[in-house]
Parts: C-alpha cells; structure tokens; sequence
C-alpha cells in the first residue's frame, strides 16, 4: 500500500466484508472491475497505436491539455502525470517534439523553464483519440457502475 500511496498520492482504501473477512463475491467483484480496467487500457493502447501513437505519447498529449494550465506543461510536470522520471519524460518530449505533436517556449516567468504546448497536429490526434475513449467509456459505464456500486454497498 505504501507504494499505491507514493505513485499516486492517493491511499487505496479497502472495503472487506465485516470483520475483515473476505467473501467470495469480493474477489469476484475485484476481478470484474480490474478487467473492466485492462479491457479499457488495451481499447486505449490499439487506439493510439492505430493512430501512429504510442500509448505514452498519448498520455503525455492528454496531460498537456487536460492537466496543465493554459500556458503549457513543464516536463517536470509531464514526468508527474505520467509517474515516469524526468529524464524518460525529456526522451519522450523529444520524441513528439520530432513527430510535430508539441511546441517548446521558454517559461515567461522564468527563462530556465520550457514549457511544452501541443501543436495544431497534436491537438487534432488528442481531439479524435478522445471522441473514440469517451464513446468507449460510455459504453463501459454500466458494467463499472454496477460494480462500483457493489464496493460502496459492501462498505456500510
């Protein structure tokens, strides 16, 4: 648990049945959901792949643009979207900088600092990678429902 809480910042929180013990229907539940989870990652990781992405460049274009301010990321702040290190994220930065997916200017506050924006390119291979994910997740919604739901009444 302890390296749940240091990679996402967040402490997973069980929810055993009373007295700790764990029923049958638990792990039954536990397996559905993390396929449900595995099932959405694979649909992700072809989907960028179909579109001359790799599953990283595509998480880095989302942290972009939905994670940082309108002034663009810094690679430290990519690195932390990603849980990857710094060093990979400037390899990976590099990488779609050579692809025309993402822009470099310096920090107007600070000349040290890059920020990284995306490109007329990026921003069009993140916009139809994000209609397809959001049509899958609506598709997805029902089973997760049930079963987040299934968690939450074993909780009480």
């Amino acid at each position: 648990m302890a390296e749940s809480k240091r990679k996402t910042g967040h402490t997973a929180r069980a929810a055993p049945a009373k007295g700790g013990a764990m029923r049958e229907a638990d792990y039954t539940a536990l397996a559905q959901f993390r396929r449900q989870l595995r099932t959405f990652l694979a649909f992700s990781e072809a989907a960028a792949q179909n579109a001359g992405l790799t599953p990283q460049q595509h998480q880095a274009l989302l942290a972009i643009k939905g994670l940082a301010g309108p002034d663009g990321a810094s690679v430290g702040d990519i690195a932390g979207f990603l849980l990857i290190r710094h060093h990979t994220a400037v390899e990976l930065v590099d990488r779609m900088g050579k692809l025309k997916l993402i822009g470099r200017e310096a920090d107007p506050e600070d000349a040290r600092r890059v920020l990284v924006k995306l490109t007329a390119k990026g921003e069009q291979k993140l916009r139809s990678l994000s209609r397809i994910h959001l049509d899958e997740l609506s598709a997805a919604a029902p089973a997760l429902a049930k079963l987040l739901r299934s968690f939450r009444a074993k909780a009480r």
